[in-house]
């Protein structure tokens, strides 16, 4: 048995179809420029995930940095790291009184350990990460980039959930799980955390560096969560493991033990 639709007690009326089709037909043309206009808002060289960096302290001061400052017992802010760029914006300097009034959270949450009265650390960070994290409306000025920086460090507050979890700087050695299933219990994303390898013949790492990632809109995401529109750059600023290796840092190994050194 067959259905007319078209009849009188059918489903749809000529009417009805006729109705649709134009509809349709205003709508392609809206719906073409919506999208061309979505790919001018998110074009491929966007970044698409934000890395809060912290490290600690005693092991940045230990990797051949003959002045610096270790006597700091809690994670510092190293940066806010968009996942594409460097040096975005060459011709947009640094101005430190456009950020004054965050000088004093700045100094004790983002110190610099090798010259703590010098602005120098800042600046680097600026050109090197802000100027292309200010490529998105929330973080195009210095002050907003910086304040979004330290509200993060803050929100995470990833030195106090360590310690609330009884994961502190001790001369006893941990597993990579044990401070991983901490960050990934409490925030649900898995971080990327990063060790120095004192030697090639070492049985050890030493715990150096922890990244936070989030999504433009400032949630949390996993670390190693990958986008299709991230790699488009063949060079090494693009490549994470390349920028973490020259700079003395690698991610950890899972089997190998990992020493959070106390103050010396």
């Amino acid at each position: 048995m067959t259905y007319d639709l078209y009849g009188a007690h059918g489903w749809l009326s000529r009417r009805a179809v006729r109705s649709d089709m134009r509809l349709c037909s205003f709508l392609l043309p809206c719906l073409a420029a919506a999208l061309s206009s979505a790919f001018v808002i998110s074009p491929p060289h966007m970044w698409t995930k934000l890395i809060l960096t912290h490290h600690w302290p005693s092991t940045f001061c230990s990797m051949e940095h003959p002045v610096c400052h270790p006597n700091i017992s809690y994670w510092t802010l190293h940066g806010l790291w968009p996942d594409k760029g460097i040096d975005c914006n060459s011709s947009w300097h640094f101005n430190s009184s456009q950020i004054e009034d965050l000088l004093p959270d700045m100094k004790t949450s983002w110190p610099d350990l090798l010259n703590p009265l010098s602005a120098s650390f800042w600046k680097y960070e600026w050109h090197k990460h802000g100027t292309c994290a200010a490529k998105a409306p929330s973080l195009n000025s210095q002050h907003k980039y910086f304040s979004k920086a330290l509200e993060l460090y803050h929100k995470v507050d990833l030195d106090s959930i360590l310690k609330k979890f009884d994961i502190t700087p001790s001369e006893k050695y941990y597993k990579l799980s044990q401070i991983e299933g901490v960050i990934e219990n409490f925030y649900s994303v898995k971080p990327k955390i990063q060790c120095v390898h004192p030697s090639k013949n070492a049985d050890f790492q030493i715990l150096g560096q922890i990244e936070i990632c989030f999504n433009p809109d400032f949630t949390l995401l996993d670390c190693e969560k990958q986008f299709t529109m991230e790699t488009t750059s063949k060079g090494d600023w693009d490549n994470p493991v390349a920028v973490n290796k020259a700079s003395g840092f690698s991610v950890c190994d899972h089997d190998m033990p990992v020493y959070y050194p106390p103050l010396p």
